[in-house]
C-alpha cells in the first residue's frame, strides 16, 4: 500500500490583539499568555506543527498546536507528512517549527553509535545529537515505543515471552512493518544480531495501523511492529514481547523544535508533556481508534479535562 497522501491543513486565525488574549485567559489558565515579546519573537509568523503519518502523532501535534493557541499564538498544521526521511529534512530547513519525536528512535537516526539506554542518558545525548537550530523540550512520561508483538496463539505454540524466544519457531520469521524497518537499529539486521533472531521484512505501509494488524491476525505474518500505546493490541489479546536487550531503545514522546519557539511556546508546549502519561496517551488513541473521533476533537477535550485551556 502507497503511503497516506501528506495532508496540509490552512493556517487557523490569530487571536485579535494580545491584550484581548490576555483578558480572555484571565481565568486560570495555567499556560498564562504569550507576552509581546514572545509574539515579537516569532516575528509575527505562524508556527508551523507538523506530525508524522501516525495517528496518535498527529493527536500529539493537535494538543501543542491548541496549547499554543490558546496562549496567542498562530500556528499552521501539516499533518501527516510522512516518515522521519521525510519530514526531518523539512525540520532542519525551517519548514517546520514543532513536530512530536520520539526519543530513543530519534536518537539513533543522528547517532547510530549512540550507546545510551534509559531514557535520562538518551535525553542528555539526543541534545547533543540534534543539528544545530533544533532542540529537544522535556520530554513526557508518556512513550509510544516498537515493539516485536505476536498473537496469543503463536507464543502459546512456542513458548515466546521475548524476543529472543523467537529462535524456537521456524525461521526466517515474517514481521510486518514500514518498509523503513528495513534500516531501523532494531529491524532484521539488529534482531539478528542481538536475539540470533532471522527476519523476513512483508512492508505494510500504515505504520502499525489496521493493515498491519490484520496481516498478523489472518497469518500473513508472524510478528508485527505494534506502538506499544495502541489500544488494538488489548483489544486482540496480542502479546508483546519482552527485550531484556534494549535492542529497542526507550521513546518517550518528545517535541523537537526550531529557534522560532520561544520561552513563551516552550513552555506551552512542556505544559502539555508535563501531563501526559502513558495512561493518557493510551487513552487518547483508544478514542480515535475505536470512536473514530478527529484529532482535534480529542485534543480539545483532553486538554479542558487538565485545565490547560
Amino acid at each position: 500500500m502507497s503511503l497516506i497522501s501528506r495532508r496540509r491543513l490552512g493556517a487557523l486565525t490569530a487571536l485579535a490583539g494580545l491584550g484581548v488574549v490576555a483578558a480572555g485567559c484571565s481565568t486560570g489558565n495555567p499556560l498564562g499568555t504569550a507576552s509581546s515579546t514572545a509574539s515579537s519573537t516569532a516575528s509575527g509568523a505562524a508556527l508551523v506543527i507538523g506530525s508524522q503519518q501516525y495517528y496518535s502523532n498527529e493527536i500529539i501535534a493537535e494538543l501543542y498546536a491548541q496549547a499554543l493557541e490558546s496562549v496567542g499564538f498562530q500556528v499552521t498544521r501539516q499533518y501527516q507528512i510522512g516518515q522521519r526521511e521525510i519530514y526531518l529534512p523539512e525540520l532542519e530547513a525551517g519548514k517546520i517549527d514543532v513536530i512530536p519525536e520520539y526519543s530513543g528512535n530519534l536518537l539513533q537516526y543522528y547517532d547510530k553509535s549512540a550507546t545510551a539506554t534509559d531514557a535520562d542518558q538518551i535525553a542528555t545525548a539526543l541534545a547533543q545529537a540534534l543539528p544545530t537550530g533544533l532542540r529537544a523540550l522535556t520530554a513526557a512520561a508518556a512513550s509510544d515505543q516498537d515493539s516485536y508483538t505476536v498473537t496469543k496463539a503463536f507464543a502459546d505454540q512456542y513458548g515466546l515471552a521475548a524476543i529472543g524466544d523467537l529462535t524456537k519457531a521456524p525461521q526466517p520469521l515474517k514481521i510486518a512493518a514500514n518498509s523503513e524497518f528495513a534500516t531501523r537499529p532494531y529491524g532484521p539486521d539488529g534482531v539478528k544480531q542481538v536475539y540470533g533472531v532471522d527476519l523476513q521484512l512483508v512492508p505494510v505501509e500504515d505504520s502499525g495501523g489496521p493493515l498491519t494488524l490484520r496481516a498478523l491476525t489472518d497469518g500473513t505474518v508472524q510478528i508485527a511492529d505494534l506502538y506499544t500505546a495502541d489500544p488494538s493490541i488489548a483489544k486482540n489479546g496480542l502479546v508483546i514481547l519482552s527485550d531484556p536487550k534494549n535492542l529497542i531503545l526507550p521513546q518517550n514522546v518528545t517535541p523537537i523544535v526550531s529557534t522560532k519557539v520561544n520561552t513563551s511556546a516552550a513552555a506551552a508546549i512542556e505544559a502539555v508533556n508535563g501531563q501526559l502519561s502513558v495512561a493518557d496517551l493510551q487513552q487518547l488513541n483508544a478514542r480515535s481508534v475505536d470512536e473514530q473521533a478527529k484529532s482535534a476533537d480529542i485534543a480539545s477535550a483532553w486538554l479542558k479535562s487538565k485545565g490547560l485551556v
